[in-house]
């Protein structure tokens, strides 16, 4: 099944929901290097076809190529940003930015200041300029006798006529209270401008957390998927080192036909025969006779859903079940129980587990004359017992820590497999 998956590339979505997290990690993880094997495939192709003898093509005069880093292992040269161990981590890249934004934003306001000092000083040139073109006239003789005249009359006597100095001083002054409202103006936008700025950043900072612990619960996942495979591989590795070298690899031989399952009765309840009794199905339809016969010719010969050292039915093997059905029944045990059953929507099996966060479902694939989880491992196994043999001492994922303790039997009167061995 995994085969096909992978030289379809495509999953179907019922069969993907039934996946666990870590089960689509591994999924997409082997997906992902039968992408890069396909693509190294065709670059191979296409360099061998370039390296015939061709007719000689005209080359454009500006012609454009793109040319791939390789590493010391002749490979394209990727890096990852994390894994290196010079890289930085995210806390100092976040100071680093946020350093750099602020000498920015200082080297920006140092130029609006050196602007303004720079337009006041020739705005007071201008008016420096002006007041000595503008100086006092010489007024008529007989308009100032007058003046004088009217000013003892009032008893005021003469005034003092303005003079330059007296101008200056005041230009001063003006001067002065505009760049004090200035300087109050700018300040106010700078303060401003600060506590926008403190605020974009702290939502900054909030959505970078937040960014930085799914990557690195991402990371720890993918980590842990690759340390678990290369686990199981290198044991695999290390069971098929075992055999004799002298002899060739044969093709698995298919076990006896074992006899009629001996069906336990409830005590209490006298036998009865089971032709005349009716069997209750959970759903009809060409797919359930698919399934059924598919179980009769291909399953039974492998004694899928006895017990290793007996011809009886294990009390963990269950018929045709629904995914509600399997959480029902383990809704009463404990965590540690689990039940394999026949899956409703693939020629394969599901093995239900309930653990303290709640059940699980793994897919048990059945198409190479042997059983192993989907996604999970490449450890194959020649029976179902083998496989609940071994993980009741290994868990079937690190982080889950799976182990099957406590087989969850029958609930009924009548076993929900029978039509499986009728």
């Amino acid at each position: 099944m995994l085969r096909q998956i992978l030289s379809d590339m495509f999953i179907d979505p019922d069969l993907l929901a039934e996946l666990s997290e870590e089960q689509k990690q591994i999924l997409f993880y082997k997906m992902r290097e039968e992408q890069i094997r396909r693509w190294k495939e065709r670059e191979e192709a296409m360099e061998r076809k370039e390296s015939l003898p061709v007719k000689s093509r005209p080359k454009k005069e500006n012609g454009k190529s793109v040319h791939w880093k390789l590493g010391a292992d002749k490979q394209v040269w990727v890096w990852v940003m994390g894994e290196h161990h010079l890289d930085k981590p995210y806390d100092v890249l976040c100071d680093e930015i946020l350093a750099e934004r602020e000498h920015l934003r200082a080297v920006k306001d140092a130029e609006l200041r050196k602007a303004q000092s720079l337009e006041l000083t020739n705005s007071l040139k201008i008016k420096s300029q002006n007041c000595d073109l503008q100086a006092p006239k010489k007024t008529e003789p007989q308009n100032v006798t007058r003046k004088a005249a009217s000013e003892e009359a009032s008893g005021q006597g003469p005034r003092a006529i303005p003079t330059r100095k007296d101008d200056k001083a005041q230009t001063k002054d003006l001067i002065k209270k505009k760049d004090d409202e200035e300087v109050k103006q700018t300040e106010d936008e700078k303060t401003k401008q600060i506590y926008k700025s403190w605020k974009e950043d702290s939502e900054w900072q909030a959505s970078l957390r937040k960014s930085k612990a799914a990557d690195e619960k991402r990371r720890s996942l993918a980590k842990q998927a690759r340390e678990d495979y290369k686990r199981l591989s290198q044991r695999g590795r290390s069971g098929d080192g075992l055999q004799n070298p002298l002899t060739s690899p044969q093709k698995p031989r298919r076990p006896p036909l074992p006899p009629k399952p001996q069906f336990l009765q409830p005590l209490g309840i006298p036998p009865k025969s089971l032709g005349n009794q009716g069997v209750i199905r959970t759903e009809t339809g060409s797919t359930q006779k698919d399934t059924i016969r598919w179980f009769k010719e291909e399953q039974l010969p492998f004694r899928a859903g006895y017990q290793k050292n007996s011809d009886t039915i294990a009390p963990w093997f269950h018929g045709i079940l629904t995914l509600k059905k399997a959480n029902e029944l383990l809704s009463t045990g404990v965590p540690g129980s689990f039940l394999i059953r026949v899956s409703e929507k693939i020629k394969g099996y599901a093995l239900s587990y309930l653990s303290e966060e709640g059940c699980k479902h793994f897919l048990i694939d059945a198409s190479a004359n042997s059983y192993s989880f989907l996604g999970v491992d490449q450890l194959q196994h020649a029976t179902l017992a083998d496989l609940v043999e071994y993980h009741k001492e290994e868990p079937i994922t690190s982080l889950g820590k799976e182990l099957l303790l406590y087989p969850c039997g029958q609930q009924d009167k009548l076993p929900d497999y029978l039509e499986l061995f009728q």
